[in-house]
């Protein structure tokens, strides 16, 4: 481009044309890393847009902060882009105004600010799409997927990279589709996909050959070398590796080299070369150019070389060094949908730390560590625990947090080496070694399966069902008495998974509800703050139901009204509020002063949102307001703090269907309990409309005859499952699980 420039006869010295040419000079020098040429032609440019205001000048603003970015200053680059925007829309250019929110995105992607980089990729997206630019949407779609990647969310990031992928090769836009592969690539390898993972990386290495992109070359480079890193061939690893810190250290680019010194220093690791490794970590974790996703990829593994060689004391500082950093960057993010899925990133320091302690003989110390990584953002929203900037374990008394609550707590970690229970009694804490998380996955997805199936797992003596009792509860069994209230607090596949359905072998064949009184906690935190129901009986209702369907998607329910006269007929019609059919809207629940009811019920649809937890929703009715919505939505629910005893949401997969790294199950029933309702009931699956009516009927008698709604939950269970008809199959009665809140 510098040659084409240079060989015009006359180069314009005014004007616009000028503008345009030393844009075009300063972009090329920047791209060559050629920065002082750089500088001056947009400098050039400035001076002249100083005299007079050209449309081009707005593209003078974007050039200087993208040469800001390709030199590593990103605070600055953002001032620009900044800058940019205002131009923009101040001459009403759409185009431009879109390029600028795209490259604000990317700045704040550098800086690890994660959710200020999805936000403004997102408004890219939206001012793009309508306006067929194209290119910039399929951009903004990208960058939303690294975003989301970068959050924790994977599976969201996924689809996107995919789909901008596809959009890339059909726009000819060959640069974009090598990146989206490249982190496609990631996705995989962190899945341990290694063979699609190195497909993606490898197909990204040779288009980027093809054009000769250098920056595509280094970074699918990088990416190789991490997966044959982690697969073993150390080989291929340091090939990829050196040659790409090759090419960074000649372009300068301190970014770029930081990846391929990462790979190398775990390479030294695994090879026995401690002093290179140890050097190697060091560099990346204080260079001034390391983002800080890898700078605590680079402590923990800092930690794991000195717990190898049997440094425990260096070990234990330097996970917590990493955990400080990650807790750095989570006080950062602003929203609640980021926070959610963010602890995934931290889930492998937290795992390789908790095996650490166990091995070094510090049960207590790893539960608290364990706790520490549980119910976060619930937490923080409920005011029990304030974001910091360093990890600090808070003092935990675990069997008085027992005796409180009046039962045993099974406190579950699911690792990828080892899995952990620590039993919970109001005397002391018991640890027992669990398998590893594939084994315990694969029978509570075959369980899970069978379970809403058309068999009847007892009489079918499900092995799943005993070897899941077998696992999970039987090394703790002497520690549980008959009808013994046990609160579980589960981990990863376990939040899916209703503990009562689980078969207990002797004396004869049974489900464990059988023999006690379950529910569910998020954290020890929670249920040490968690408060006692009065259980007298007393309280009034809010209940929503029977709504006008909207579409077809949402058909009426056939039974809703037969659920509402049943719970209605256990309240007097001065402690009872019902909202049915044009009434039971989403602006009458959230107007309605919801807080001022101990119990509330919802008899309607419910959506289970897999990608954003958040947008799940319970389908009501309409308003008359042609603009209003018929979704109760979990975002709009957690903005009406509640007070209420119970709150049930009797729809299909009230719970959700996505569990997050230590924040648990999100759906409709966290929402409830982030609004600071004191529990919780939800469904793990579909709900059937022909048994829930005779369980709820069940639930409130018991409720005001004074039982606790565990107990009741319970009781009105065990008449389903001893009913002799076909609702004594799990289906029907053991979609719904209590969770225990404020």
């Amino acid at each position: 481009m510098l040659k084409v420039l240079a060989s015009e006869p006359a180069p314009p010295v005014t004007g616009e044309l000028a503008v345009k040419k030393r844009r075009l000079e300063g972009a090329a020098y920047a791209s060559l890393h050629r920065f002082p040429e750089a500088l001056q032609k947009l400098a050039e440019a400035e001076s002249l847009c100083a005299v007079s205001t050209f449309p081009a000048c707005t593209d003078v603003i974007s050039a200087r902060g993208v040469l800001e970015m390709e030199r590593g200053h990103y605070r600055e680059a953002q001032g620009f882009f900044e800058r940019a925007l205002t131009s923009a829309r101040g001459a009403r250019d759409e185009f431009s105004e879109a390029y600028a929110l795209l490259n604000l995105s990317w700045s704040a992607d550098e800086q690890a600010h994660f959710d200020e980089a999805l936000d403004w990729a997102k408004a890219a997206r939206q001012l793009s799409l309508p306006r067929y630019f194209a290119d910039l949407a399929q951009t903004a779609l990208g960058n939303m997927g690294w975003a989301y990647y970068k959050l924790g969310d994977s599976e969201k990031a996924q689809q996107m990279f995919i789909e901008a992928e596809k959009q890339a090769e059909k726009l000819g836009n060959l640069t974009d589709q090598i990146r989206w592969l490249t982190n496609a690539g990631y996705i995989y390898m962190d899945s341990r996909d290694f063979r699609t993972a190195e497909q993606s990386f490898g197909q990204s290495l040779k288009l980027a050959q093809q054009i000769n992109s250098r920056e595509d070359i280094i970074n699918a480079q990088i990416a190789l070398a991490f997966v044959y890193e982690q697969t073993s061939n150390f080989e291929q690893a340091k090939q990829h590796a050196d040659g790409a810190l090759a090419k960074a250290r000649e372009d300068a680019n301190g970014r770029d080299q930081v990846y391929p010194l990462l790979v190398k220093g775990r390479i030294a690791a695994r090879q026995h070369d401690p002093a290179s490794a140890e050097n190697a970590f060091r560099e990346v974790a204080q260079a001034r150019d390391t983002p800080v996703f890898l700078k605590w990829e680079a402590e923990r593994s800092l930690a794991r070389l000195y717990e190898e060689q049997n440094q425990t004391d260096a070990a234990d500082r330097q996970y917590r060094t990493a955990l400080s950093t990650f807790e750095t960057a989570r006080s950062e993010l602003k929203h609640e949908d980021s926070r959610l899925p963010f602890l995934t990133n931290a889930s492998r320091i937290y795992d390789d730390y908790i095996h650490f302690l166990i091995a070094r003989g510090e049960p207590i110390v790893s539960l608290q560590v364990a706790d520490y990584s549980r119910a976060r953002s619930l937490s923080e929203g409920l005011g029990l625990l304030k974001k910091g900037t360093s990890f600090a374990l808070e003092p935990l008394r675990a069997p008085a947090i027992a005796q409180r609550a009046g039962g045993t707590i099974l406190f579950y970690w699911l690792g990828e080496r080892q899995s952990y229970l620590w039993a919970i009694t109001p005397k002391k804490v018991n640890l027992f070694l669990l398998p590893p998380t594939s084994e315990i996955d694969a029978a509570v997805k075959r369980y899970r399966n069978a379970l809403v199936g058309p068999q009847d797992v007892l009489e079918t003596a499900n092995g799943d069902g005993s070897a899941l009792y077998r696992m999970l509860v039987e090394p703790a069994k002497d520690l549980l008495t008959k009808d013994s209230r046990v609160f579980i607090i589960p981990d990863g596949s376990l939040n899916s998974l209703n503990f009562e359905t689980l078969l207990v072998p002797a004396p004869k064949l049974h489900y464990w509800i059988e023999d006690a009184v379950i529910s569910n906690a998020n954290s020890l935190r929670l249920l040490a703050a968690s408060r006692p129901t009065s259980h007298k009986g007393a309280g009034n209702l809010l209940l929503f139901g029977n709504a006008v369907s909207t579409n077809v998607d949402y058909p009426e329910l056939s039974k809703a009204t037969d659920e509402i006269q049943n719970i209605g007929q256990h309240f007097s019609a001065a402690e009872t509020k019902i909202f049915t059919r044009e009434q039971a809207t989403p602006v009458n629940y959230l107007e309605g002063k919801p807080e001022r009811f101990s119990y509330i019920h919802f008899v309607a649809h419910g959506i289970a949102s897999r990608l954003s937890p958040l947008d799940s929703a319970i389908v009501l009715s309409k308003a008359a307001s042609a603009d209003d919505s018929f979704k109760l939505y979990a975002r709009d629910i957690i903005q009406r703090p509640l007070g209420a005893d119970l709150v049930t949401v009797s729809s299909c997969y009230g719970a959700g269907v996505r569990a997050y790294s230590g924040e648990g199950m999100v759906g409709l029933s966290w929402a409830f309990l982030r609004a600071g309702a004191h529990g919780v009931v939800g469904a793990l699956w579909e709900v059937s409309d022909a048994s829930a009516p005779q369980l709820m009927d069940s639930l409130y008698r018991e409720l005001k005859r004074g039982k606790s709604p565990d107990t009741a939950l319970r009781t009105a269970k065990l008449q389903l499952l001893h009913s002799g008809s076909s609702f004594r199959k799990p289906f029907y009665w053991a979609p719904f699980q209590l969770y225990v809140g404020l």
